[in-house]
C-alpha cells in the first residue's frame, strides 16, 4: 500500500473520530489528496470535499458546515479504503498456462474442455483456413500451423 494512502486514512480516522478536529488541517490534507497524481477517483473525490472543507476551515463557520465537512470527508475514505482493500479472487493470479492441445484448440477456434469430433475440427480448420492460406492474404508458415494443429487434434481424438 502507498505510504500517502496510509497517512491519509489514519488522518481521516482521526478527524471523524475526535470531538472537536482541526479543520484547517482537514483542509490542508484535503488540498494535498486533491493534487496528488496517485488516482483519478481519489483527486475527484478530495475536489467535492475541498470547498465545505475550506468553508468549515473558517472561523465563522457554523455547526451544521463542520458537521457537512466530516460527512464529507467520508466520501475520500471511501475511495481511500477501495485503493487499500485487498483484491478478492482470481485477479491477482498469473494465467492458466496452456498446453498443447489448448494451444492448438485456440487457433483454430474451437471450445476448450470438451471431447470434439473429426468433423468439428476439419470445418474449424476450413473456415481459419480462408484467412490464414496464402491465396487468402495470410502467409504460408502460419497455414502450416493450421495444418499442423488440424492433424494434431485428429490424431489425439
Amino acid at each position: 500500500m502507498d505510504p500517502h494512502i496510509r497517512r491519509w486514512k489514519l488522518a481521516i480516522d482521526r478527524f471523524r473520530e475526535a470531538s472537536d478536529p482541526d479543520y484547517g488541517e482537514m483542509a490542508r490534507m484535503v488540498a494535498e489528496i486533491a493534487a496528488t497524481d496517485i488516482d483519478e477517483t481519489l483527486r475527484q473525490a478530495a475536489a467535492q470535499v475541498l470547498p465545505i472543507a475550506r468553508q468549515a476551515a473558517q472561523r465563522s463557520a457554523d455547526r451544521r458546515t463542520r458537521a457537512m465537512a466530516l460527512r464529507r470527508l467520508g466520501i475520500i475514505s471511501d475511495v481511500l479504503h477501495m485503493l487499500s482493500a485487498p483484491k478478492f479472487g482470481r485477479r491477482g493470479l498469473a494465467p492458466k498456462v496452456l498446453t498443447q492441445e489448448d494451444q492448438y484448440r485456440q487457433m483454430l477456434g474451437l471450445p476448450l474442455g470438451r471431447r470434439l469430433a473429426p468433423s468439428e475440427i476439419h470445418q474449424a480448420f476450413k473456415h481459419a483456413a480462408k484467412t490464414a492460406h496464402p491465396d487468402g492474404g495470410g502467409n504460408g508458415p502460419a497455414f502450416l500451423e493450421l495444418a499442423a494443429a488440424r492433424d494434431a487434434l485428429i490424431k489425439h481424438h
